[in-house]
């Protein structure tokens, strides 16, 4: 069957690469960008199947007027995928209030908001699905990307829960956790200024990693692109999807020591209880 999907961040990376599958598969797509033309080339080859609009996901305003005029363009919306976002890469210590601020302002409450916003309208049409891009940095953490998996850690609560609260809706979600992978990420990040103290720390030793290119990239943008257009012919819904060797071993290590760690409380937790 075909689907109407609405896509932030098409510019480049996931968000460009499902955009071209869709459109080459027979489905429609409401793409969203900053960089303006980048997507002209499909749009001439695909004409009214491509519609597009220029966002920033700081705006909430936005974000409302962008996704109703979707709405409006294709009179419904099968798949909201919330793929908009960036890495601020430094220890906590080296990056500036401006810029935390701006990461959470764009991957939290961008998200948010575009999940807001659209929850009305698919509600109205008696359902829908929506991705939203996480990372495999929502479970577990590297050294100096702290507000990056801050950032992650706190869309992945956010959609727990409202994943909850619409599922009586037949609205459905699904967290996608890409592992390190091949497409414009790195390219992307924003550093601030490093401390000399933080060299021979982990914190260095990561940023290091990557500069001289030895931190692991492994993962296939383009399979795991794929990956996320074929979980909206699961049902139900899977609650995530795990993308790359990288991200499946790193995430069963982390919950596997958490859960360990949780079961050597047991007793003293259960002895907090009231008698």
């Amino acid at each position: 069957m075909t689907r109407t999907w609405f896509i932030t961040g098409t510019s480049s990376g996931f968000g460009r690469l499902m955009t071209e599958k869709l459109l080459a598969r027979g489905d429609k797509v409401a793409a969203t960008l900053r960089k303006k033309g980048s997507l002209d080339d499909l749009k001439e080859q695909y004409g009214d199947k491509l519609w597009i609009a220029h966002l920033d996901v700081t705006d909430t305003a936005a974000i409302y007027a962008v996704v109703k005029g979707a709405f409006d363009a294709f009179g419904r919306i099968d798949v909201i995928v919330n793929n908009a976002g960036y890495g601020l890469f430094g220890a906590a210590e080296e990056v500036n209030d401006d810029q935390i601020r701006h990461q959470i302002d764009t991957n939290v409450i961008g998200s948010i908001q575009t999940i807001r916003a659209a929850l009305p309208l698919l509600r109205a049409q008696g359902g829908g699905r929506i991705i939203q891009v996480s990372s495999e940095g929502g479970q577990i953490a590297y050294p100096n990307f702290s507000l990056y998996h801050a950032s992650k850690w706190a869309i992945e609560g956010f959609v727990e829960s409202v994943s909850q609260e619409v599922a009586p809706f037949n609205i459905d979600f699904t967290l996608a956790e890409p592992g390190p992978t091949m497409t414009n990420f790195a390219a992307g990040l924003v550093s601030p200024p490093k401390m000399d103290v933080y060299e021979n720390t982990p914190a260095g030793d990561v940023r290091n990693m990557i500069a001289s290119g030895e931190f692991e990239i492994r993962g296939d943008a383009s399979k795991m692109a794929q990956a996320m257009i074929d979980s909206v012919d699961v049902n139900p819904a899977p609650k995530r999807l795990t993308m790359g060797a990288v991200a499946y071993a790193s995430i069963h290590h982390a919950l596997t020591q958490r859960l360990q760690e949780l079961e050597s409380q047991k007793d003293l937790a259960i002895s907090m209880d009231r008698d």
